[in-house]
């Protein structure tokens, strides 16, 4: 059904001008002493199209949009290495226009409520990723022979840190706010999908998690972290490893549990693409699998970590054998039910992040997975009454602290919707 944009935007408007740093407490989110369990989406290339005069209205287009239908959160690149349109050209050397796009994605996104997740370099060799490192290191004189070195050479870790230090020590151009003390910023991620498959140990990737993640909080002790992880079982859980989409993701480095028990971790990060890790031929064993990886992880988060899960990126490609629109709402409405499940009974269910949400006109960009919102109407309409859901969730402290009869009777209104 569709929910009233307007209604939602009463929902949302709780504190007026306050826009205060997000904080864990226990197994949730909070801001301002509330809870905060957010709908939200990934547009990575927000900062590159904001580079230029004749795309940056891409930018506020996105936000606008997803604003309308009430996320809150947006998953972006603070990365681009040795590219076109480098925000780090080489090591330690920035081009400043690259860095003031990045500004105003920022001050853009808080002029529409929405706060950023930062990932501040990729395990993929787009966008230059840990490969692009190695090439740095052996362009300095190095004698690297693996991509998986960028976790364990001192020089590389080196060029990393000295990343994450300038990113959280910039000193935005647009609001004169640094990135560290900047609300708008809901947390930095280490890395997009760590994996390190030259040892399937996990011992490296968890070393480099642990120094990265104390570096990070020693700069930065107030916003949150995580670090970026698809969510696969390892070594340390024999009994979880059936959870696994397959025998391989066993094999690439990485262990849910043992990762996010490193010290200064603050949530933990889980992807779902059923049609990557499964099949890529649609069936109902994906919409199965979604449940399944998602209860696990949840109740993980819940019993064992003692903290909020975010499902960080999930969808459906349009490329899949046997796609069809009706397919993708039904996935997306099942990550959503899982999601509220966990939020009416205060579980670590922390929320979603869709991959990935897209302006009209930027299709060329489009990896199979982009949603329209102009162009899809039902799938919109899902969004918004997953958004509205939570905004009730979110705001019930506040109605019974703050609000006026104006609000409470809004927020009465969406408490009979579908059977919440």
């Amino acid at each position: 059904m569709s929910v009233p944009l307007e209604r939602i935007h009463d929902l949302g408007d709780i504190d007026g001008d306050e826009w205060r740093m997000v904080e864990k407490k226990g197994n949730q989110f909070m801001v301002n002493d509330q809870p905060f369990y957010i709908n939200g989406f990934n547009t990575y290339w927000l900062m590159v199209f904001a580079v230029d005069q004749s795309t940056r209205g891409k930018v506020s287009e996105i936000f606008r949009e997803a604003s309308s239908v009430g996320l809150t959160v947006c998953r972006t690149w603070a990365f681009n290495d040795g590219q076109w349109r480098a925000l780090q050209k080489s090591p330690s050397f920035y081009d400043e226009d690259v860095f003031k796009a990045l500004d105003f994605v920022i001050s853009e996104a808080k002029k529409y409520k929405i706060r950023l997740i930062l990932s501040l370099v990729n395990n993929w060799e787009a966008y230059g990723g840990k490969a692009q490192y190695v090439k740095w290191g052996n362009a300095d004189g190095l004698k690297l022979s693996s991509d998986d070195d960028f976790f364990s050479d001192s020089t590389l870790k080196t060029y990393y840190k000295n990343h994450v230090k300038t990113v959280l020590n910039r000193v935005n151009t647009l609001t004169n706010v640094t990135y560290k003390d900047d609300p708008t910023i809901f947390a930095w991620e280490l890395m997009n999908e760590p994996r390190c498959p030259s040892d399937p140990s996990g011992d490296k990737l968890q070393a480099w998690i642990q120094e990265m993640a104390i570096y990070v909080k020693t700069i930065d002790p107030n916003h949150l972290l995580e670090i970026g992880l698809e969510g696969f079982y390892g070594s340390s859980t024999p009994d979880r490893v059936h959870f696994n989409p397959n025998t391989v993701a066993q094999q690439v480095g990485t262990d849910f549990i043992r990762n996010h028990r490193a010290l200064g971790v603050d949530f933990a990060s889980v992807h779902i693409y059923a049609d990557s890790w499964i099949s890529q031929s649609i069936s109902d064993a994906h919409i199965q699998f979604v449940k399944s990886w998602m209860g696990a992880h949840i109740e993980d988060a819940e019993k064992t970590l003692g903290m909020p899960v975010v499902f960080a990126e999930f969808g459906v490609s349009v490329r899949d054998a046997g796609y069809n629109a009706s397919f993708r709402d039904t996935l997306i409405s099942t990550v959503y039910n899982t999601i509220l499940a966990s939020t009416k009974k205060g579980g670590s269910g922390g929320g979603s992040l869709l991959w990935q949400l897209f302006p009209d006109g930027t299709d060329y960009m489009d990896d199979g997975y982009a949603i329209v919102l102009s162009k899809s109407q039902s799938t919109s309409n899902i969004i918004s009454l997953q958004s509205t859901r939570l905004m009730i969730f979110n705001s019930l402290c506040s109605m019974r602290c703050h609000w006026g009869c104006k609000k409470k009777n809004v927020l009465d209104g969406f408490l009979y919707l579908n059977d919440l």
